[in-house]
């Protein structure tokens, strides 16, 4: 079992201490801000992959790390909307195909016009793929104020409840990555695998 998860864990470790010293770099905020967008309409990774090593490595600019990220993100999730709202057969539906969630946004689309701001909200505070909700958003074409509102308080709340939480606690933090780092690599992987099961789950 241990050799199972030994490659995965070394590319993941590897990954982590490039993302660590690259950062530091000028073009860091750049990157942090293209991730968070790409995240909220197609991309897989997650922006806090890169907003906690920039905040560690500079606790003092917490709250612009993550104010570019809250930003960034709340643009991309405008761009899922604009690919549901004209463009979900040609992009929108390969998105869907690629995380084999169409049951999802069936059911997602029913529920939209019952509690639209809610399920964006939830969406985007939590592991649930925010990029399924901002497609669909746009499918259904639920107001595009909602969309805003909900997505702007749901992802800062998630980016500056983390930074704050470096900040605070950032050396032990890196401390504490540095020693369970294989085990936060599992917990974090299962909380994602778990998100898309939600998704599923809802759908059923």
């Amino acid at each position: 079992m241990k050799k199972i998860f030994e490659y995965p864990m070394n590319f993941i470790r590897k990954c982590y201490d490039w993302t660590i010293n690259w950062s530091k770099t000028k073009y860091a905020s750049w990157a942090l801000f293209f991730i968070a967008f790409a995240e909220s309409s197609f991309f897989p990774v997650p922006p806090d992959v890169l907003l906690i090593p920039m905040v560690i490595a500079e606790r003092k600019k917490w709250f612009q790390i993550a104010l570019i990220c809250s930003v960034g993100s709340v643009l991309g999730a405008l761009l899922g909307y604009f690919i549901g709202y004209q463009f979900y057969e040609l992009i929108g539906q390969k998105i869907v195909d690629l995380y084999n969630l169409q049951g999802a946004v069936d059911v997602v689309s029913a529920k939209y016009h019952e509690h639209a701001f809610l399920a964006i909200f939830t969406a985007a505070f939590t592991p649930i793929p925010f990029k399924v909700f901002t497609i669909v958003a746009g499918l259904v074409k639920i107001s595009l104020i909602s969309l805003i509102v909900a997505s702007s308080i749901g992802r800062s709340a998630r980016f500056f409840i983390v930074a704050i939480l470096i900040r605070v606690f950032g050396e032990k933090i890196q401390y504490f990555i540095e020693k369970y780092f294989n085990l936060l690599t599992i917990i974090f992987t299962i909380l994602l695998i778990g998100g898309f099961c939600c998704v599923k789950m809802f759908a059923k």
